[in-house]
C-alpha cells in the first residue's frame, strides 16, 4: 500500500511538472495577437495573412487602414453595416479574430457612441484611445453600458502624448469604470525613460491591454528589435504580467523594417512562447 502510495505520489508530481512545461499564452488567458500598425503599409487583410504567416490568430485594427481582400474603404469606425459584415465574414474564414481598435480619439458623445457602435458590432474586447481628459467620464458610462474596454495608450514623453507616464493613467482613471484601464506601450515607456517593469507594477489591476515591443537602446531614437534581443527585459515583463495574473490582449507591434518584419515578429513569437513555456 505504501508502495502504491509513493507511485501514485511520483506519477502526479511528473504529471505537475510537465503540465508547468506545457503553458502556452493560451492558457493563460493571454490574447497574444498583432497590432495592424505593423504592417501599416499594406491593406488590412494583407496585414491579416501576414499575422496568420506569424501564428497568431488575433488582430487588433488602426483607423483608416485600406481593408483590401476585395472590400472598398478603410478601417474606418463610420463604416456601413454591410461593411461590418463582410469584414467579420472574411475573418471568420481567414480564423482571425479582431479583438481591439486604435490608437482612436472620439470627441464628443455622438462620435464616442459612433465609436462604441462600431465596437459591439464587430465584437471587440477593448477600444484603445489617448482620449480627451473631459470625455473620461462618459466614457466610464459608456463602457458599462457596452461592456467594452477602453484601455488608454501612452506615446512617448517626447511626443507631447496626454499620458506617457502611468502616473498620469492612475490619475486619469481615478473613480471611473474597471473597464477604463491603461493600454501599456512598454516601448514607449522606454523611449520616455521609465522602466517598463516598475510602470507594469504601478498599473496592477488596471492593465487592459499591451503594446508590445522590444528596443536596441534606452533612447527616444531607438528601433524595435526581436523580443529578447535589446533592452526591455522581455522575459521579466512577461514573468510580471505572470505574477499579477494578467488576462487580456497582448499586440505585437513591430515599427521597424517596414514591409520586410515578419521574420522579426516570427522570431519574437518563438521567444515569447518559449519563456511562457518556462514560467513556474
Amino acid at each position: 500500500m505504501k508502495r502504491l502510495w509513493i507511485i501514485m505520489m511520483m506519477a502526479c508530481t511528473c504529471w505537475s511538472v510537465a503540465a508547468r512545461a506545457q503553458l502556452t499564452p493560451e492558457k493563460l488567458g493571454w490574447k497574444l495577437g498583432t497590432q495592424a500598425w505593423s504592417f501599416h503599409q499594406f491593406t488590412f487583410f494583407e496585414a491579416v495573412d501576414s499575422t496568420l504567416a506569424c501564428g497568431l490568430h488575433y488582430i487588433e485594427a488602426f483607423p483608416n487602414q485600406p481593408i483590401g481582400g476585395g472590400i472598398p474603404g478603410k478601417m474606418d469606425y463610420h463604416m456601413s453595416p454591410e461593411t461590418r459584415r463582410q469584414i467579420l465574414q472574411k475573418l471568420k474564414q481567414k480564423g482571425v479574430t479582431l479583438v481591439s481598435y486604435g490608437v482612436v480619439v472620439p470627441e464628443g458623445e455622438k462620435e464616442w457612441r459612433q465609436m462604441f457602435d462600431f465596437a459591439k458590432a464587430m465584437g471587440l474586447i477593448n477600444i484603445v484611445s489617448e482620449p480627451k481628459k473631459a470625455d473620461l467620464p462618459l466614457i466610464s458610462r459608456l463602457c458599462d453600458a457596452y461592456h467594452i474596454n477602453v484601455a488608454i495608450h501612452n506615446h512617448p514623453r517626447q511626443s507631447g502624448a496626454p499620458y506617457w507616464s502611468p502616473d498620469i493613467v492612475l490619475a486619469a482613471i481615478k473613480g471611473l469604470s474597471p473597464r477604463v484601464g491603461a493600454c501599456a506601450d512598454i516601448g514607449h515607456w522606454t523611449r520616455s525613460g521609465l522602466n517598463p517593469i516598475e510602470c507594469l507594477r504601478k498599473l496592477q489591476g488596471h492593465i487592459i491591454e499591451l503594446h508590445f515591443k522590444d528596443l536596441n537602446e534606452k533612447s527616444p531614437d531607438a528601433h524595435d528589435v526581436p523580443w529578447g534581443q535589446g533592452v526591455n527585459n522581455i522575459a521579466g515583463v512577461i514573468h510580471e504580467l505572470y505574477r499579477q495574473h494578467f488576462k487580456g490582449v497582448i499586440s505585437a507591434e513591430y515599427e521597424y523594417d517596414w514591409g520586410h518584419n515578419v521574420h522579426d515578429i516570427q522570431e519574437s513569437v518563438a521567444y515569447f512562447r518559449k519563456v511562457v513555456a518556462g514560467l513556474k
